[in-house]
């Protein structure tokens, strides 16, 4: 059965001053220098995302490092003003490798507890001269795990390939999960061309890269023990999760309040169409929807910012709740601007695409209801 843990203090549920102000900070930088235009003409880039901004986040505002130690370089903040963070810049759909990098690699890396791999990554994370990403965490099964490690004379290398890895063909580090003769351990690799190979995939959402990594003798280094790799990649996957909820509230508001802006603006039989009974009870609907997204991603944060246990339910609670609501907010996005809603120019379709392949990034809301299930004693692994 499950058992019932100390609940989450409820004062971590509510904004402080200071995440109030980093939000209104992030809103105006967002603002001046990362709409929807901007978000297109970066997508043809070589990297895909604005380097010069993703180095004034890092340096002015110090998203990077807001939830690493500050023994690190970082601020020594927590999970909770990070949360602020990737709201935002779900709102402003910031297309910069943001999640993988502090909200996937970093927390691998602390939840490692390997103080030398800590030393020589997070501070250049902290200070957004790095990017990185994970690889081989998505895999429920240890067996069905696609890399392998051998150990040469020189050291570990990795054979072996990943598909579909978050900014794969930028990031300067990834973290990987490779099988090894004794079990699963977690590696550090800075890819090289002659022993890693990297092919961009074409993905639905165009500001979320992915790739294909093919290992090929790439050398690599340890990172935690080997019988804490299993805890460090589920815990890193809820945090992940975690985050991702975030970036779908901020997304799931910036596509209510532009359409309630439309619906006030667009005037039909000499009226707002805002006026009409039938898309007020639509936009009502996604207001209620957010709302409880909102109360969701709050928790899924208090949760990973204290380190509870209740993580793993928090994590999928707000997986589930935060994926319909922005796929439900979206489609309204399109459906309530008519036929501009539907025009290439237009961004809500970025935030569509967006909406639905994050859907699918750490399991799909089915997945996500079977562990949550299996978490609170409502089902067994066996029966599902």
């Amino acid at each position: 059965m499950h058992r019932r843990h100390p609940e989450i203090d409820p004062q971590l549920l509510s904004e402080t001053e200071e995440q109030r102000q980093l939000r209104t900070v992030l809103r105006d930088f967002y603002t001046e220098a990362s709409g929807p235009e901007d978000v297109r003409k970066h997508l043809v880039t070589p990297r895909g995302y604005d380097e010069v901004l993703w180095t004034r986040l890092a340096g002015e505002i110090g998203v990077h490092g807001l939830a690493v130690p500050e023994e690190y370089g970082g601020s020594g903040f927590t999970f909770a003003e990070l949360a602020v963070a990737l709201e935002e810049s779900g709102r402003a759909l910031y297309c910069a490798p943001l999640l993988p990098t502090v909200a996937l690699a970093a927390p691998a890396l602390l939840h490692s507890g390997d103080r030398a791999a800590c030393e020589r990554y997070l501070p250049r994370i902290a200070d957004g001269t790095l990017t990185a990403t994970v690889a081989g965490f998505d895999a429920d099964d240890p067996d069905s795990i696609n890399v392998t490690a051998e150990q040469g004379g020189s050291g570990w290398v990795l054979r072996g390939r990943e598909d579909f890895v978050l900014d794969g063909a930028g990031a300067d580090l990834i973290l990987v999960r490779a099988q090894t003769p004794a079990g699963p351990r977690l590696f550090a690799c800075e890819p090289a061309p002659d022993s890693c190979l990297r092919t961009p995939r074409r993905v639905l959402d165009e500001t979320r890269r992915q790739a294909l990594v093919e290992f090929r003798g790439a050398p690599a280094t340890t990172v935690g023990t080997a019988e804490g790799t299993e805890a460090t990649v589920s815990a890193t996957l809820d945090t992940g999760r975690a985050a991702l909820a975030a970036e779908q509230v901020g997304g799931s508001g910036h596509a209510l309040d532009a359409t309630v802006e439309f619906a006030a603006q667009r005037h039909q039989f000499g009226r707002p169409i805002g006026s009409f009974q039938a898309v007020k009870h639509r936009l009502a609907d996604v207001l209620v929807a957010l709302e409880a997204a909102r109360s969701a991603s709050a928790y899924a944060t208090a949760c990973t910012a204290a380190a509870s246990p209740q993580l793993p339910v928090a994590a999928c609670a707000a997986a589930v709740v935060c994926s319909e609501t922005f796929r439900l907010a979206t489609a309204e996005y399109v459906q309530l601007h008519g036929g501009i809603g539907f025009t290439w120019e237009h961004p809500a379709h970025l935030y569509v695409r967006r909406a639905r392949s994050g859907e699918v990034l750490f399991g799909t809301t089915d997945r996500h209801r079977v562990r949550l299930a299996e978490l609170i004693g409502l089902a067994t692994r066996s029966a599902a």
